[in-house]
This record gives structure tokens, C-alpha cells and sequence, in this order.
């Protein structure tokens, strides 16, 4: 089962927002999906990471089940003919390239910002569910915290997660940076297009932030307050609402701007206000810089602070890489061992029930301390046989050929005929 990992993989890099927005599995079809999983193809070490990026599903079985998963995740959203979105799947089919995949993924190196924070909190998520499921066997344990390892090692010894690397990110990183002195700052996002939706996920991450959201679709600024647990606003609102705000973050296109300096000059001002426009073309009149306790940061400020970040990143990359293939040799002999151990138990147990057999045939009147001696001495000679046949199957794993020594032991020593002999009685 460990060598027969596989996994399928629908990104951003593949697939456009449609169609990665058709198959996106919220919690409750995650779960409903792993009991499909298990339920018709008896599947225990599995994995289901669904964000707006990605969904992927990793898994092992001897068979390639790529069309039959695709199957069911179209039948789980309701789908039809979902075999013609198999296009956009990459679909790795050994244990090498999964595995490689899933380590570069919970890094963040296959992410849409590279180095991307977010992420590995997102494995942990469709790992506990795993877990919670019962979905979740040696290998997955194992591989999962091994991943787990490797990002602490990444974030302790390089640069790649220094930093906001995205706009978005980086204004919320700014905001926390400059409230940092503000009980509960008052924050006002109006506009939430493809960066101000982006600035709303990222809003969450501001824990004592009081955040009011507003768009022209009010529908879109309802939909997202009730998700992330925001205060939703009429965008005619929005003005009244400036006049409260600590926070205001602009992302709306305009002709003309949408705050101006006679606007944020009609507002008592008693400490500060910062303004932070991500529109382009900007939605925030400069001139509002010359208003005492006014701070106006814009979308250039902001992407070069990302952008610099960025670049510390993508410089690391090739020491985050090495990390991880150091980490996944590791895991790959922790495999190995795991691959041999039931040979080594399985010949242990015949040599065990030999031993005992002529122990109880020879020593039927032995008394109690010849019986001690006999039994210590045989128990020795076991051991030595042992070591030789349990050195080989280690020397053989490290040469990739463990399976050939399996197969070499078990013929000669009949362990196959031994178990079911075993399991007869």
C-alpha cells in the first residue's frame, strides 16, 4: 500500500476560477467525499486539501482511481459530465511524484504568492479532518508530520517565509503594524473586487479588528461578512461610516476619486486615520497627506514592500528545496524499514514457534534450571541467526531492493506456508 501513493491535483496553474470554483469542496463535502472513499474503494491513507487555488486529492491503492475520484467529486457538486474536466487534473501516478507534490504544495512553493503563509495551515486543516475520519493510517501519520518537520526547518533556517509577499497581505500586515497601539481599531473596506475580496480573507488574521465591509452589490459584501464574521454595509453608507473608521482601505474603480480632502477634512479627527488605497486608478486624493493625523499609503507603497519580499523568497527557494529533499529521504527510510518489517516479524515468529516446538519435544522431563539453560541458549542461537537475514533486508532497502530480498526470505524460509499454518490453528 505505501508504494502505491498517488494523487491528482486541479490549480490555478491548469484550471481557470470557474472551473476551479465548480469543484471546490467546502468542510461538509470533504468529509462526505472521504466517506465515498472509503466506502467504495476501502481507502485509508487519504487526503482532500480544497482552497481557492486548489482542490487535490491524495490517496493509495494499488489501482489508478484518478476517473473514479473525478466522478465523485462531480457527483458531490452536483455536476454533470465531469470526465471532461479531467483536462485540467495533473495527476501524479507513483509515490515519488505525490509525495514530491504534496511537500512542495504545504510549503508553499507550488502557491500563487510564493512562500505563502496560508498554506500550511491549510494542510494541517484537511489533515485533521483525515484523521477525524479515520482516513489516516502509518503512512499518512508518518508523511504529515515529517511535512510538519520540514516546514519548522524552513521557517527557522531560511527567508521564504519572511514577510508579506502579496499586496493584499501586505496592506493587512501594514494596518496591524500601525494599530498595533489601537484597542479593537475600527476598519472600513469598501470595494471588494479581486484585490478587496483578497484584503477581506486576509482582514481575519487583524483578531481584535472591528471590520465593516461595503460594495456596490451589497449581496457580495453580505455573503462575505457572514462568512468571516465581518459587519456588512450599503455602499451609500460608506461615507458615515469613514467618519468612525480608524481603517480605511479603498479598492473601488473610479474615474474620480472617491475620498476626498474637503471629505476627510469634515471629519473630527481626535488621534489618527490611515488611508490605505489599493485602487488603480487611485480612489483617494493625495492631497488628503497635508490633514494632521492623516496617513495615506497606496498600491505602489504596498507592492514594493510585497515585492521585496518576494525576492527574499525566490532567492531561498533552492535552500528550501534541499530541505526538502533531505527531508523526504528521510521519510523514504523510515518507508524502507516499513516495507521489511513484517518479513523480519513474520521470520522471527517461525524461528519463535521452531524453538519452542523442540524445546517441548526434547525437554519433557527436564527439570526447571535445565529447562532455563536450554531455553537461554536457544533463545541466543535464534538472535544470531536472525542478524544475518535482518542485515541483508536493511542493506537491501538502502539498494532498492528490498522486494527481491522479501521474495529471496520468505521462499526459503516458507513464510508464507508458515503464516497460513499459523493462522489455521
Amino acid at each position: 500500500m505505501q508504494s502505491k501513493f498517488k494523487a491528482l491535483s486541479l490549480s490555478y496553474k491548469n484550471a481557470p476560477v470557474a472551473i476551479r470554483e465548480l469543484v471546490s469542496l467546502d468542510d461538509g463535502a470533504v468529509r462526505s467525499l472521504l466517506g465515498k472513499l472509503r466506502e467504495f474503494f476501502s481507502l485509508t491513507d487519504t487526503l482532500i486539501l480544497s482552497t481557492c487555488n486548489r482542490t487535490e486529492i491524495y490517496y493509495s491503492h494499488e489501482l489508478d482511481l484518478s476517473t473514479e475520484i473525478i466522478k465523485l467529486v462531480g457527483l458531490e457538486r452536483g455536476l454533470m459530465d465531469t470526465i471532461s474536466y479531467l483536462e485540467y487534473f495533473d495527476i501524479f501516478h507513483d509515490d515519488k511524484s505525490a509525495i514530491s507534490h504534496l511537500f512542495r504544495v504545504a510549503m508553499g512553493l507550488e502557491a500563487q504568492v510564493i512562500g505563502d503563509m496560508q498554506i500550511s495551515n491549510q494542510v494541517k486543516r484537511a489533515y485533521q479532518t483525515s484523521v477525524d475520519m479515520d482516513m489516516a493510517g502509518p503512512f499518512l501519520h508518518r508523511l504529515m508530520h515529517t511535512i510538519f518537520f520540514t516546514n519548522k526547518k524552513v521557517v527557522q533556517e531560511t527567508a521564504f517565509r519572511d514577510g508579506a509577499a502579496s499586496v493584499s497581505y501586505a496592506a493587512v500586515e501594514l494596518i496591524e503594524e500601525l494599530t498595533s497601539n489601537t484597542h479593537q481599531p475600527r476598519v472600513l473596506l469598501v470595494g471588494l473586487g479581486e484585490i478587496g475580496e483578497d484584503v477581506a480573507k486576509n482582514l481575519v488574521y487583524l483578531k481584535d479588528a472591528k471590520v465593516k465591509i461595503a460594495n456596490r452589490t451589497y449581496s457580495k459584501a453580505l455573503e462575505l461578512a457572514i462568512e468571516y464574521d465581518f459587519e456588512a454595509i450599503p455602499f451609500e453608507e460608506c461615507f458615515e461610516a469613514m467618519k468612525e473608521a480608524d481603517v480605511i482601505i479603498s479598492s473601488v474603480a473610479m474615474p474620480e476619486p472617491l475620498i476626498s480632502k474637503q471629505l476627510i477634512s469634515s471629519f473630527n479627527i481626535k488621534s489618527y486615520k490611515l488611508l490605505v488605497d489599493l485602487s488603480v486608478p487611485r480612489s483617494i486624493d493625495t492631497a488628503v497627506e497635508d490633514l494632521p493625523g492623516v496617513l495615506l499609503y497606496n498600491v505602489d507603497n504596498i507592492r514594493s514592500k510585497a515585492t521585496e519580499t518576494l525576492s527574499k523568497r525566490k532567492a531561498a527557494i533552492p535552500h528550501v528545496e534541499n530541505i526538502i529533499v533531505e527531508n523526504i529521504k528521510e521519510f523514504y527510510d523510515w518507508k524502507k524499514e516499513m516495507m521489511v518489517s513484517p518479513t523480519i516479524n513474520k521470520l522471527k515468529n517461525s524461528l519463535e514457534q521452531i524453538r519452542k516446538e523442540e524445546l517441548e519435544r526434547y525437554l519433557k522431563n527436564a527439570d526447571s534450571q535445565q529447562y532455563d539453560i536450554i531455553d537461554k541458549m536457544t533463545k541466543s542461537m535464534m538472535q544470531k541467526i536472525l542478524k544475518v537475514p535482518v542485515v541483508q533486508l536493511r542493506a537491501a532497502c538502502k539498494r532498492d531492493q528490498a522486494e527481491e530480498m522479501i521474495g529471496i526470505i520468505n521462499d526459503l524460509f516458507d513464510l508464507e506456508k508458515e503464516e497460513v499454518k499459523k493462522t489455521d490453528h
